[in-house]
């Protein structure tokens, strides 16, 4: 199955879960990333100049992802 992805090109001082809030609005969504990219090694700064697949969002995730039922009111 091929997963429908954007190519990012990392730039200095990105890390795994800031890709992860740019792409998803949650940093620790990072797992789909790093599952996307099994060649890249899970280290604390990403190599800039690395080609990162960003697996896009179904329809259903994203709503999830916008569900602020079980945030507490001032985060939402």
């Amino acid at each position: 199955m091929k997963i429908k992805a954007l190519k990012h090109t990392v730039v200095a001082g990105e890390r795994w879960d800031t890709l992860a809030w740019r792409y998803y609005g949650n940093p620790f969504a990072y797992g789909r990333l790093v599952e996307a990219n099994p060649a890249i090694n899970i280290v604390p700064l990403l190599p800039a100049g690395e080609t990162v697949l960003v697996p896009l969002l179904t329809v259903a995730e994203q709503a999830a992802q916008r569900d602020t039922s079980n945030l507490p009111p001032w985060k939402r």
